[in-house]
């Protein structure tokens, strides 16, 4: 209870979340904490208790904002289903104070992979690793529903991991590789002053490649004279 007191309060360390508790013992009973509250219960609790339950709390957290803010947003699109946006960022650490945290000889750092919803501007999931994990691993946790759209960049091209999204009946949208080799199946009609330079239907190239998606794909390519 104190340490979920503390994120949502927006507590900076652990003194600084025995303040505000250690101010009002009389309401400790009322609260749900127990009768004494030190520092020492909060590091031991910090160190020893399960991190998934402060996970789960924030997913459900997570669940309820949601919930509340997908009726007063004023940002929609004409396609049925949640469109997300996948990425990650490296938070760099002092090695000295977080040894755990090795990414560099001389350097520490920690990587937290995200599922931003475009529609509320919220997080939907959040994973943190250490910093040498590469990004496309963080597509073997993600559980993809059907209908959905899921938007990434091409450090996130892997054509196993992509064809997974392809079989759970989701949608995916990346930008190929300097190196993409293809060949054509077919080619749409394409309005130009729209941007769209091409479209195709193609087939991967390659007995690995295509081993790895064996279906076809959809290519295009795009022109946005503003960008």
């Amino acid at each position: 209870m104190c340490m979920m007191f503390g994120q949502l309060s927006g507590r900076e360390s652990l003194r600084d979340l025995l303040i505000p508790i250690s101010a009002h013992p009389n309401k400790y009973y009322h609260l749900g904490f127990r009768k004494n509250v030190s520092c020492t219960n909060l590091a031991l609790a910090n160190e020893q208790r399960d991190c998934s339950i402060y996970e789960s709390f924030a997913y459900e957290m997570i669940a309820i904002a949601r919930s509340c803010i997908i009726d007063e947003t004023d940002f929609t699109l004409a396609i049925t289903g949640n469109v997300y946006v996948f990425d990650s960022t490296t938070i760099d650490l002092c090695l000295n104070v977080f040894w755990w945290a090795s990414f560099k000889k001389a350097k520490g750092a920690i990587k937290i992979h995200t599922l931003y919803d475009v529609t509320t501007s919220i997080h939907a999931f959040v994973h943190i690793t250490e910093g040498d994990v590469h990004d496309v691993n963080a597509l073997n946790i993600l559980t993809y529903e059907a209908g959905w759209f899921y938007i990434m960049d091409k450090a996130y091209v892997d054509f196993k991991r992509l064809f997974a999204i392809h079989l759970s009946k989701a949608y995916y949208v990346t930008r190929a590789k300097d190196n993409f080799s293809f060949r054509g199946i077919s080619s749409l009609k394409t309005d130009k002053v729209k941007g769209i330079i091409c479209e195709q239907m193609i087939k991967l190239n390659g007995i690995k490649s295509s081993a790895k998606y064996p279906e076809i794909l959809r290519r295009i390519k795009y022109f946005d004279q503003e960008q």
